[in-house]
Formats: C-alpha cells, sequence, structure tokens
C-alpha cells in the first residue's frame, strides 16, 4: 500500500466516524444544551473524544482539504456545545 493509499484510508475512517457517529450524538448534545440542560460525565467523556478525533481530522484535512467543511462544521459544533455547556453548569447550582 502507498503512503497516499494509506492516507486516503486513514481520511476516510475519521471522516466516517465524525458524520456516521460523532455528528448525530453532538447535534443531540446541542440540543440538550440548547434546552438549559447540564452535560454529564457520559457527555463530557464523548466531546473529548470528539475533540481527539478533531485533532486527526484537522492532520487529514492538510493532505485532504476537499473535507475541510465537515471538520469546520464539526470544530463550530463541538465549541457552541461547550460554551453553552459552561454556561448552563455557571447558571444553575448544582444540587
Amino acid at each position: 500500500m502507498s503512503q497516499e493509499s494509506d492516507s486516503l484510508g486513514l481520511a476516510t475512517v475519521i471522516l466516517e466516524r465524525l458524520e456516521r457517529e460523532r455528528l448525530p450524538r453532538a447535534l443531540d448534545l446541542k440540543a440538550k444544551v440548547d434546552a438549559g440542560e447540564r452535560l454529564d460525565e457520559l457527555d463530557i467523556a464523548f466531546l473529548e473524544r470528539v475533540f481527539g478525533d478533531m485533532q486527526a481530522a484537522q492532520k487529514v484535512v492538510r493532505e485532504h482539504p476537499e473535507y475541510q467543511e465537515l471538520v469546520a462544521k464539526m470544530a463550530n459544533l463541538y465549541e457552541e456545545i461547550t460554551a453553552k455547556g459552561l454556561e448552563n453548569e455557571k447558571a444553575e447550582p448544582s444540587g
């Protein structure tokens, strides 16, 4: 296998995971925090995995710029979720 096909294979795996697994769950979390709810430990662990995927995806996008839009959308969604989640934490005293 050539380095180029290895790179394309890695890009495919990372981006499919972002699109098929991470994006639907991230959209659910966005709805959750937009409704004023707080993120729980599982949500935070998921976001940490998404952050790791985003870092790996940035490397892939340098070689495959056609995926830039998807990665940018996920990065923006991640930022929105974390910002709103933090806002909800500050607004609602813990029980």
